[in-house]
């Protein structure tokens, strides 16, 4: 029971359509992201940094040669994630261009300096390697108090290209009804969640679940909105070396 919460009820791993329907309470989120990832991927080879790679939830997408996982430096960070180095939050621990490709996942909305740590990015990649960056848009504060800005596209395109990227794809993940039932399971996620996991359980499936379900079935006939969308994927093309 309790590896099952951890698994899909936390929302930390993907599970599953059937599973995730029931199971997980950012069914759309990340369901919807890692469609997205999945269809940049193929764009990314060689040595791939994984910057804030948590848990790497995402490493069996990419066929890549290297994947190097990275993460600020904490003991719960050294005792909970996979990464493959750690860092101070400052100067990435490796040499210019470095990398075929990045990925950052769901990081840089908790960077309250964004041209450095792109700039780092930046440094680590070879002249026209590749980054692939998520962001959320419309979400709630999270990972308080690191939870520092939130990007339209057009900022986020403009930041990127003030920083020598291209990009090549940006995309708006659930950009349609489903935007709206991840928000309610998101709220009842806060004012609803316990310390126990068979509580826990029977709030998915008796409460969020008919949300995930409502939503999958609702935007197959109701119109898409594209001002009004979970998260952004984008794929961008190194273009000025240092």
């Amino acid at each position: 029971m309790i590896a099952i919460i951890k698994k899909y009820i936390l929302g930390q791993q993907y599970a599953p359509d059937f599973v995730g329907l029931w199971l997980n309470p950012f069914y759309h989120s990340r369901s919807g992201l890692r469609k997205a990832i999945g269809q940049m991927a193929t764009s990314m080879s060689g040595r791939l940094l994984d910057v804030g790679c948590g848990r790497k939830p995402y490493r069996e997408l990419f066929r890549v040669e290297e994947y190097v996982g990275l993460e600020i430096d904490t003991p719960e960070n050294r005792a909970n994630k996979q990464a493959d180095f750690f860092y101070d939050g400052g100067q990435f621990p490796f040499s210019n261009r470095d990398f075929d490709g990045v990925v950052c996942n769901q990081v840089l909305e908790h960077v309250f300096t964004p041209d450095r740590f792109l700039g780092e990015i930046h440094r680590v990649l070879k002249a026209d390697g590749m980054l692939l960056l998520t962001v959320p848009f419309v979400w709630d504060e999270h990972e308080q108090p690191w939870d520092y800005a939130r990007y339209s596209s057009f900022g986020l395109k403009s930041l990127l290209e003030k920083n020598g990227f291209e990009v090549m794809r940006q995309q708006k993940v659930n950009a349609d009804v489903r935007v709206l039932f991840q928000l309610v399971n998101a709220y009842l996620f806060k004012v609803l969640w316990t310390r126990w996991a068979v509580v826990n359980l029977l709030i998915c499936v008796t409460v969020m679940a008919p949300s995930n379900i409502l939503g999958v079935l609702l935007y197959k006939v109701l119109p898409a909105n594209s001002d009004l969308y979970l998260d952004q994927v984008v794929l961008a093309r190194k273009v000025a070396d240092d």
